[in-house]
């Protein structure tokens, strides 16, 4: 906002604004790398079952290989991204870049040796991929809407979910058995009802705790469609697949597609349009001569 004149009002210097030095890549390694490492954790289990997994490992690693290249290519100078690895004890974007070799390495040692051990550690490796990006936007602490206490569980939480959809999408193809496909759909019918739950905790304590109006109207803009239609509409078909009817195969895919597509949305929306900085904030307003201090004064947050 500006006056006629052109020249910016007082309050846009002090309040909020949105970030804009993470863009589009850094949200595809948060899209693509959660979704991969959840893959691979729920890969890894249904492997317990005999089921051969070899594809989702691959998918699951070009998934985190896809969203590593593009926060690499969203370094100013990509050759230096090896001085990620500096700061191992301080910086958990470090910790998730330590994590990758591991998730490859063992990643391969599956693929080519078929080994169940090597298929675990993979999953397990992937599980702590998907913790180590939730904290990443937890540890930014001048992002409210990201170091919310409340927003590091949602994150890890979609990208669960979205790693077993996929799995769900997966299951009419890796998984013959009826029974198998309906353990899965009902799987995922849990891990997105704990989606939902996380997300309305998490908006409850922006709005109770306060935030940027930004970071509250961008995330509230999405609540009623990602609740309708990225959790609710994929929970119906997935009961459609757990009660067995003929069209149960298409409805398990529809439904993993349909549940990954809204955990991206949710995370688009997050790191790129509800990322507004503190601003600053007057813990009482001052007065001169005699009288009273005036309240705190936070300009452009929302909420309590």
């Amino acid at each position: 906002m500006s006056t006629k004149s052109g020249k910016p009002r007082p309050g846009d210097r002090v309040g909020p604004r949105q970030q804009h030095n993470w863009d589009w890549r850094a949200a595809s390694n948060f899209i693509a790398g959660g979704t991969g490492g959840g893959l691979l954790a729920f890969a890894a289990f249904a492997s317990l079952w005999g089921t051969d997994v070899r594809a989702l490992l691959v998918a699951g690693m070009a998934l985190i290989g896809i969203g590593l290249t593009c926060v690499w290519f969203e370094i100013g100078k990509p050759w230096r991204a090896l001085n990620v690895y500096r700061h191992l004890a301080t910086s958990w974007m470090t910790r998730e870049a330590a994590v990758a070799p591991f998730v490859f390495g063992s990643g391969v040692l599956a693929l080519a040796t078929g080994q169940s051990l090597f298929v675990l550690l993979t999953g397990i490796f992937g599980a702590c991929f998907v913790y180590a990006q939730a904290r990443i936007l937890a540890a930014d602490k001048g992002i409210p809407a990201w170091r919310h206490p409340r927003c590091m569980p949602v994150v890890a939480a979609t990208g669960f979910a979205e790693g077993a959809s996929l799995l769900a999408v997966a299951a009419p193809f890796v998984i013959p058995q009826v029974a198998g496909q309906i353990a899965v759909a009902a799987g995922v019918l849990a891990l997105l009802l704990v989606r939902v739950l996380l997300w309305r905790n998490y908006l409850r304590g922006l709005r109770g705790d306060g935030a940027p109006e930004g970071s509250l109207r961008a995330l509230s803009a999405i609540d009623g469609q990602f609740l309708k239609y990225g959790n609710l509409l994929p929970a119906i078909l997935l009961l459609v697949g757990v009660l067995g009817a003929p069209l149960a195969s298409p409805a398990l895919i529809l439904a993993g597609l349909v549940a990954v597509a809204g955990g991206w949305w949710f995370k688009y929306t997050l790191v790129r349009r509800a990322a507004y900085t503190q601003g600053f904030a007057i813990p009482h307003l001052p007065v001169r001569g005699r009288g009273t201090a005036g309240p705190a004064v936070k300009p452009g947050w929302g909420g309590a």
